[in-house]
Order: structure tokens, then sequence, then C-alpha cells
């Protein structure tokens, strides 16, 4: 974990570095960088408790409607309450109560937390004792200044899918059925559909293309909207090929002229250079807790040692079939 963002100590990376390799044992900072992000729009840096538990709650309420699993232990008492007004047991004033007593008991110590100690650069600053909320710093301003900023919602909301549906599922799984629908774009477990596959990739690629270091948007209808691209092109499938063309560890975002421009990859076969930064980015996910790590861990290989093999595998079968290779030209610094 250390090697990825130890390379780039940007606010992005910070930020990312919660989402995606923070503990998971609830999905409450989930809700909560997803609140702070809907709060910001607000004038006011303190973010008082009892308005912090309005968007905090409804986050999580609309996930229990569609995974009652929100948390590793067997009980919640907060989890519970917030499944009686689901249900239409209490009002949502009684909800927004209940939050504000029980909702942030352990999240707002916790959400900084990497690798057992803070992020230099925290994004509030708790003043629960001395205003009853906490403060947003310029750190967090300053991140959603940022042109990427617009895929952060997206990203935390894929994040958090892919957990719970790890959650549900059980890790006796392993979630090996975790597949990628070329049609849809989706990644769905057991035929259900679990979050878009361009919101689980991006964040690993920090909104730059996989080949060219471009930068790329997941929000519809962007002018950046970038493709699900397969490293190892799709027409390898039903071909002598070893690996499975459409597995998550095959699967990079690219922009739209290295996937398909004038001078653009297309069916080619991408340099062996370009092996290694997927191979890294593989790494990625075998490094932190996502869940498609187990994907990926059961489609290449248990050690690092073995993935590489099977990579070097994949990339001499496919350059006897493909005959030639694929250079992008690189067009931002490179990230990863």
């Amino acid at each position: 974990m250390p090697t990825f963002f130890e390379s780039d100590l940007s606010l992005p990376s910070f930020w990312r570095s919660i989402i995606l390799y923070g503990k998971n044992t609830a999905s409450y900072k989930f809700a909560l960088a997803k609140s702070l992000i809907e709060l910001s729009k607000n004038n006011n840096d303190l973010i008082k408790i009892d308005d912090l538990a309005v968007p905090f709650s409804k986050n999580l309420c609309d996930h229990l409607k569609v995974n009652e699993k929100q948390i590793t232990s067997k009980n919640s008492k907060f989890l519970e309450n917030l499944k009686r007004f689901n249900n239409g047991e209490i009002s949502e004033d009684e909800r927004n109560l209940i939050t504000s007593k029980l909702g942030f008991t352990n999240v707002i110590d916790r959400f900084h937390i990497v690798n057992q100690k803070p992020i230099d650069n925290p994004f509030y600053i708790d003043e629960r004792n001395t205003n009853k909320g906490i403060r947003l710093t310029k750190n967090f301003y300053n991140l959603l200044e940022l042109q990427e900023s617009e895929n952060f919602s997206n990203e935390v909301e894929a994040r958090w899918s892919l957990v719970e549906t790890a959650w549900k599922v059980g890790t006796s799984i392993r979630l090996h059925q975790a597949k990628y629908d070329d049609v849809s774009g989706n990644i769905s477990i057991d035929r259900t559909t679990v979050t878009s596959a361009r919101n689980a990739l991006n964040g690993y690629q920090k909104s730059k293309c996989f080949f060219c270091f471009d930068y790329i948007s997941i929000i519809s209808h962007s002018e950046n909207l970038c493709d699900v691209d397969h490293f190892f092109p799709h027409y390898l499938k039903g071909k002598n090929f070893s690996g499975y063309i459409d597995g998550i560890w095959n699967l990079v975002l690219a922009c739209s002229s290295c996937n398909k421009g004038e001078h653009g990859k297309f069916a080619k076969l991408p340099k062996v250079e370009l092996l290694e930064r997927l191979n890294q980015r593989n790494e990625y996910f075998c490094s932190s807790h996502h869940p498609l790590r187990e994907t990926i861990i059961l489609q290449t290989g248990e050690t690092k040692d073995i993935r590489r093999k099977f990579l070097q595998k994949c990339f001499n079968e496919a350059k006897d079939i493909l005959v030639h290779t694929w250079s992008p030209e690189q067009k931002g610094s490179s990230v990863f």
C-alpha cells in the first residue's frame, strides 16, 4: 500500500486512501464522506452534528433499503433504529435525533485513520466538545476545487456497494462470481448489478487514463467520459488465450482517444512496458481491503510471483495471436 500513496502525497491521494484503504468494519465512513461532499456547498465551515445527522442518516437509510448488512458485527442499536424509520415506525425528526446521539460515536474519530495512523492533512477538525460539530479545513475546500473532485461521490458510492455486497454474500464465497458485463458496463455478483465498473476502478487510477495519463471523468455525458477497456483486447476471447478476458484484472479505464481514436489501441496489444503498469494496478487491489482483491487473486494467482508469471504468459500468448504492439502518446504526468 505505501508505494501507491507515498509516490503522490496529494489531497486526492489522502482522500482516496481513506475511501479505498481505510479499515472497513461498518459503512459509516462512506456515509460520512458523502455527507461532507453534500454539505460543503453550505457557506459555513462549521457543520453542527444535528445538521450532519440529516444527510448521514439518509445515506445510510438509502443503502439499508437495498442491503441490510452495513456492519460486520451482529447487532447495532443505531442501525436498528434506521431500519425502524425505513419501516415507517419512527419519524424523520426522531431518526435525525437518534443519529445525533448514536451515529457518530466512532466514525468521526476514525475517519482519517489509514494503516493505524491518521493522515497528515485532515479534511475536518473535531469540535464536538467546543462547538457541537466538526469544522471543514482548507484541505477539504482545496480538494473540492480540483477537477477530479466531480468523481469522488461516485467513487465513494461504488466502494460502498462493493463492501456491503461482500458482507452480504460472506467471505467464504470470496467474490469469485464478481463479473464484468461488457454490455451494461457494470460489475455484477450472482447476476445482481453491484456498481459501475467505471466508478469501481477510477479511484485506483486517480482520474487518469491508464495509458496516456490524460484526465478522465466517470460522470455521464461528460466530454471526458472514459471507456472501460480491456488491456488484453476482447478480440482474444475464444482464441488460444489463458486469461478470462472480462475479468476485473484485465479491465482499465481509458480516454476515448487511446481506446478508439485515430491512433488508438483498438484490438492491438499494449507494449510490454505497460504490462508492468497493469501488474502494479492489480497489486493495488490485492494489497487493500477492497472486495475485488479476492476476484483478482482467484483470476490471476495467490502470490505476487504467480500473478506476475500469469501476466507474462498472457502477454506471450497475445503476442503470438496479435503480432503488433501499440504504444500511447503520454499526455499527463505519471501517477501510478
